[in-house]
């Protein structure tokens, strides 16, 4: 049975991907900085290891590694815990830079810690990263420069990563719109019902998993699932 670690999977795109990975016979080391919401998440996950965390926290990291380690070492790795930042969102004229740090510790610093940390299992095993991103680190969208800039920097380095970690599979991962708290928090006020929920896009995830294709950045809504049988 294969082992991933997710982060950030008490709820959200996090939770849909950890239900379709259980689902699909794989074993889970989960976490997220809320222990009440982590507990429940596990209740619905069934047999996993959950450890609540903050994955800024060096010794989280390397519990989370060391619990995959336990169930025969990490196949994949997916860096999904974030934080929005401020909202609304202020323009970069206007960002309280102590609050951009943080979203660069939780969004960059963290999961590449976490990275170095299973790196080891993951070059051992041809396993694969996947780094969640957004089309905020690609476009110039207003109000959008603390995120949007993060998340360019997790792309960037997971692309210098790709060429530095040839038996590993890595993949920027941008899921596109959903219904979660944190597109919400993005857009306070507004009915965001119309957006997808995050369970629609569990299919084309596990198809990139399963099929391992190179090192890239991936629009899941792009990928052409097979139906199945």
């Amino acid at each position: 049975m294969p082992v991933a670690i997710i982060t950030g999977a008490s709820r959200g795109l996090g939770l849909a991907l950890a239900q379709g990975l259980a689902e699909a016979g794989w074993r889970l080391v989960v976490d997220a900085r809320g222990a009440a919401a982590l507990s429940r998440a596990a209740a619905v996950l069934g047999d996993v290891r959950a450890l609540p965390g903050d994955v800024t926290d060096p010794a989280h990291r390397a519990a989370l590694v060391a619990a995959a380690d336990e169930l025969g070492g990490a196949d994949l790795l997916v860096n999904n815990a974030g934080i929005l930042g401020p909202s609304p969102q202020p323009r970069l004229a206007d960002y309280p830079l102590e609050a951009l740090r943080e979203v660069y510790e939780v969004n960059v610093i963290g999961p590449l810690g976490l990275i170095q940390w299973a790196l080891p299992a993951l070059r051992e095993k041809s396993g694969s990263i996947v780094n969640i991103t957004s089309d905020a680190a690609v476009e110039g969208y207003e109000g959008w420069g603390g995120y949007g800039s993060a998340k360019a920097a997790i792309e960037q380095a997971s692309r210098v990563l790709a060429a530095e970690e040839p038996d590993v599979r890595v993949w920027w991962v941008d899921p596109g719109d959903l219904r979660t708290r944190m597109h919400q928090e993005a857009f306070p006020g507004e009915d965001i019902s119309d957006r997808p929920l995050p369970q629609t896009v569990v299919p084309a995830f596990l198809h990139l998993v399963c099929t391992r294709p190179d090192s890239g950045r991936v629009r899941l809504t792009d990928l052409a699932v097979p139906a199945r049988a």
